[in-house]
């Protein structure tokens, strides 16, 4: 293999960065012309999106710890409770297991008496108004 000498190394350095002098990027001014409608539609998608709360309702938290063991217990609970939705929630540093979504509270308080037969540490949580 050959080693270039600095003479040519500047040989090549000098055209490389003539080039690259008179090279241009994209500037060019673009004009978009979309519907009314759009504006419209998102503004009714925004306000729509601001009525629906997903907090308001009650659910039972019924495992706090690692990954694997949350995984485990969701599968364990969708299988026993299959009527009941469940999901894993990660809060620094634990993964928790959170199920159903309960209406009111007396509801959740019977689900929650079925629930605890099962599983030792489960507790209602509220929804944050």
């Amino acid at each position: 293999m050959r080693i270039l000498t600095p003479s040519k190394n500047i040989l090549l350095l000098l055209p490389m960065l003539t080039l690259t002098h008179y090279t241009n990027a994209q500037d060019q001014n673009i004009t978009l012309n979309q519907d009314p409608k759009f504006e419209q539609l998102l503004n009714d998608k925004r306000k729509i999106n601001t009525s629906i709360s997903t907090n308001e309702t009650y659910k039972i938290q019924i495992f706090s710890g690692k990954s694997d063991e949350a995984k485990k217990t969701l599968s364990n609970f969708k299988r026993e409770f299959y009527n009941i939705d469940g999901t894993i929630i990660f809060n620094t540093p634990n993964y928790k297991v959170i199920v159903g979504n309960f209406k009111t509270r007396i509801e959740a308080e019977r689900n929650l008496e079925e629930i605890k037969k099962r599983y030792k540490t489960v507790f209602l949580v509220k929804p944050s108004r």
